[in-house]
């Protein structure tokens, strides 16, 4: 299934996009929003289901042109947002780029923090910046839904709950990180809204592309119109989602509706790109001696988008402008 939420109120109306992204159907009567629908999953799924085959048949009379702009993140805001860093060798570039040490057990544990969810940006809505000197860059990244997980949940057991996949701009003040971090206490200011793409699907719609707990497919990013990278999401992943949502799990239970992200996509073949500007910088210097791709400017258009092996778009296309805040 593709799911997706009109702007409605704080959470969103839940409409179901045929498999091309090009037609909707209200699915509110099943479910009224998305929040909704994967509380009672067992239950409401099937239904869902079978409308959305309806969609994709023309079997149903109701549906209307699909149009990302009047969407919503499908999870309007969620319970739980936590951001993981899978690709290790994006963690340890970015460290070396503000002088930190990489220890060894990042290989071994995976890192997490908790992000802003009370309100994500809409996958065709302005990214509000107070002041370029922030360092403001996009992070493109895929992530996961849950169900309920309970605490402990090893990660043989947790890939059964992930329930619908989506992607990210996990969005990232960079200039105000260092400080931020040497207080000891995490990400708090860095790390604003984050934004996901217009619509969510459940990981059969990926076909073979979803194998191991991961996206086998490459990850599209572009600036200001010119590709900036499109690494393959399922290369050189050092953590897959399951392994993701046990570490997740492993004190807490997880409330359905949980949002886990994978990180910056990264690959080492460097002829992939990268999926935020801080690795490209992070290369320049090591390259170069210095970094030459500024962070991002008021007017700058980023993009985020991933496509099956036939071309077609499977989440919709996250697409923003970077704008002062007034």
């Amino acid at each position: 299934m593709k799911l997706a939420s009109l702007k409605h109120r704080r959470d969103g109306k839940l409409i179901l996009v045929s498999r091309d992204l090009t037609q909707a159907v209200d699915a509110s009567d099943i479910a009224l929003t998305l929040q909704d629908a994967l509380d009672e999953w067992d239950t409401l799924s099937p239904l869902l289901q079978a409308r959305y085959d309806a969609l994709n048949d023309n079997n149903v009379g109701e549906r209307f042109p699909f149009n990302p702009a009047d969407c919503e993140s499908p999870l309007p805001r969620a319970f739980q947002w936590a951001d993981g860093s899978a690709y290790v060798n994006h963690v340890e570039l970015v460290r070396k780029a503000r002088g930190a040490d990489m220890p060894e057990s990042f290989w071994t544990d995976p890192l997490m923090y908790q992000g802003v969810s009370d309100k994500f940006i809409g996958p065709r809505e302005n990214i509000e910046l107070c002041d370029e000197a922030w360092g403001c860059d996009f992070e493109a990244e895929v992530a996961v839904i849950t169900d309920d997980v309970a605490m402990a949940t090893p990660s043989e057991k947790a890939g059964s709950h992930i329930k619908l996949l989506m992607l990210v701009n996990d969005v990232s003040l960079r200039n105000l990180i260092p400080s931020e971090l040497a207080k000891g206490f995490g990400f708090f200011q860095s790390k604003p809204a984050s934004s996901f793409s217009p619509v969510a699907v459940t990981p059969d719609e990926l076909g073979e592309s979803w194998q191991e707990n991961k996206v086998h497919l490459p990850l599209e990013v572009f600036l200001n119109g010119e590709q900036f990278g499109a690494p393959n999401a399922g290369v050189d992943m050092t953590f897959d989602f399951a392994e993701l949502v046990a570490h997740a799990a492993k004190s807490r239970h997880l409330g359905a509706g949980t949002i886990i992200g994978s990180g910056t996509v990264s690959n080492l073949d460097r002829s992939k790109g990268s999926c935020c500007i801080a690795e490209r910088r992070m290369l320049e210097i090591l390259d170069l001696g210095s970094p030459k791709t500024p962070f991002l400017l008021y007017g700058d258009k980023v993009s985020i988008e991933m496509h099956d092996k036939e071309g077609r778009s499977i989440f919709g296309k996250i697409d923003q402008e970077v704008v002062p805040y007034r």
